[in-house]
C-alpha cells in the first residue's frame, strides 16, 4: 500500500535544522512558486509548530495541514502552506 504526498519537489526537508532556519528555508522556496502552489516543511525543531503558521498568516499564506511524526522516538512535523498573494498589509499605506 502506498500513500500519495507532497511531491518532492514542494517540500523543504529542513529536519535536523534549529529555529530560525526552517522557516528561512520555506520563505526561500516559496519565492519560487506560483500562488496556490501546497508547499510542506518537514522540521525536528519544535518551534516549527508555532514559527510556520505565524509565518504564513504575515504573509497571506494558509495552513492547511500539520502532522506530528516519530522516527527513533523522537518527533518531527510536516507543516503544509497553500501559498497565497500578496501579506495582507503588506504596503507601507495599510500599515499607518
Amino acid at each position: 500500500m502506498s500513500t500519495v504526498g507532497p511531491s518532492e519537489e514542494h517540500v523543504v526537508d529542513a529536519r535536523g535544522l534549529r529555529c530560525p532556519l526552517p522557516v528561512i528555508r520555506l520563505a526561500e522556496r516559496a519565492q519560487e512558486l506560483p500562488s496556490g502552489t501546497e508547499l510542506t516543511v518537514l522540521a525536528t525543531d519544535p518551534a516549527a509548530q508555532h514559527d510556520v503558521p505565524a509565518w504564513a498568516r504575515l504573509r497571506g499564506h494558509t495552513v492547511i495541514a500539520a502532522q506530528t511524526h516519530e522516527a527513533d522516538g523522537r518527533p518531527w512535523w510536516a507543516l503544509t502552506v497553500r501559498l497565497g498573494g500578496r501579506a495582507p498589509g503588506s504596503s507601507a499605506a495599510s500599515r499607518r
